[in-house]
């Protein structure tokens, strides 16, 4: 297949360069955008573990507490 050389008009050349500067800009925002919300995203994961952490530590000590009250008082 032969190649043909392409003419473009120097005006519409500059335009499309400009045009793909303005997307080149956009894509870097859109990486930019999408770093901050798995930063987000990785920083909510870990209050949520630590919130699950929090809560199996309260559960454990309401259990000991049950079990301690519902025991009955040995003799010695």
């Amino acid at each position: 297949m032969d190649r043909m050389p392409v003419f473009v008009k120097i005006d519409d050349y500059e335009q499309v360069l400009a045009l793909m500067k303005v997307v080149h800009e956009k894509l870097e925002d859109a990486k930019s955008t999408l770093n901050r919300i798995h930063e987000l995203k990785n920083e909510e994961d870990h209050h949520v573990e630590m919130w699950q952490n929090t809560l199996g530590e309260v559960e454990k000590k309401l259990e000991f507490i049950e079990h301690s009250l519902n025991e009955p008082e040995q003799t010695q």
